[in-house]
């Protein structure tokens, strides 16, 4: 993911040209994000939840052809060393907290273990920001969120995960365990969402070109803030049609957002960079997606200890 960012910054170097790029770019994780569920949904009805991991196969296969066939090189560093104490500190820190958030919620979050492992987290990334401000040539330098745009950008990308990623694993337990919608039937649930956020991202490529990111952003950001409030009153027996209702606007939230973020933070760095800001955009996201995950368990667990435990 980190790498196809840094194809479209290498290759569209104006900033229309870009906008319209991480637009498509965003589609078509988009058009994934839709097909995912309803696929995954067939295949554990038909053949097993194994075969979630086969279909990976072919389709990484096809990824391999695609950069090997069509893919132009971009330049590279070969000045710059392998941040190994930086790798070690940053998959250890991350680690943890994925692992502490994880068990908080089945634990307690003053179980003794759960503590230590926060204060390993605290140790590992403050050992970690001590080995970028030192090191020659560091995984990640630090400088780059001096950049207000940047860390910004950082920001909402791992918040918007938190609650996008958390909502999709409770209403995917809502629907099976409170709706009893079969996989299936769950998997269809999510198209409304899943399907705007298709049209949103590239109408957000456009609007950003026109006015700028800001205005996406907080037009996106808005939108999501209504869905996920009109999902509060959800609960047994709620008409699908209100809750897909409210899922729409998520998914167009998340639409505008994600494009006009993605282009204000590639467009804040230099190109020798971009492989960084790329990864920096990419490895937050997954950091919200595992502690919405965690977190929103938790709190299921403490509402719904039947749900939580199935």
């Amino acid at each position: 993911m980190p790498c196809s960012l840094t194809l479209l910054n290498h290759n569209f170097k104006q900033d229309a040209e870009r906008d319209r790029a991480v637009s498509i770019w965003a589609a078509g994780s988009a058009a994934a994000l839709a097909a995912g569920p309803v696929i995954g949904g067939l295949l554990i009805a038909s053949v097993g939840w194994r075969s979630i991991f086969f279909v990976n196969v072919p389709l990484a296969m096809l990824g391999v052809w695609l950069v090997w066939r069509h893919s132009e090189e971009t330049e590279r560093s070969c000045d710059r060393g392998f941040d190994w104490p930086g790798q070690f500190f940053a998959i250890l820190a991350l680690a943890d907290l994925a692992a502490s958030m994880i068990e908080g919620g089945t634990l307690g979050w003053t179980h003794p273990l759960i503590l230590a492992g926060f204060g390993v987290f605290l140790a590992a990334i403050s050992a970690f920001v001590l080995v970028e401000l030192r090191s020659r040539a560091p995984m990640l330098p630090l400088h780059v969120f001096r950049n207000r745009t940047f860390t910004v950008a950082t920001v909402i990308g791992l918040i918007i995960n938190v609650a996008f990623y958390g909502l999709i694993f409770v209403l995917s337990l809502f629907f099976q365990r409170t709706q009893k919608y079969s996989a299936l039937n769950t998997g269809l649930a999510f198209l409304p969402m899943t399907g705007i956020v298709l049209a949103a991202n590239l109408a957000s490529g456009r609007l950003t070109t026109r006015v700028g990111a800001r205005l996406p952003i907080l037009t996106g950001q808005t939108l999501m803030i209504a869905g996920l409030l009109g999902l509060v009153p959800a609960k047994e027996g709620t008409p699908y049609l209100h809750i897909a209702a409210q899922l729409l606007l998520v998914g167009a939230g998340l639409g505008l957002t994600v494009p006009a973020m993605t282009s204000a933070l590639l467009g804040t760095v230099e190109k020798s960079q971009s492989g960084i800001a790329s990864g920096v955009l990419n490895a937050a996201p997954q950091v919200g997606s595992v502690a919405g995950v965690s977190l929103f368990g938790a709190f299921i667990g403490q509402v719904n200890p039947v749900i939580s435990r199935s």
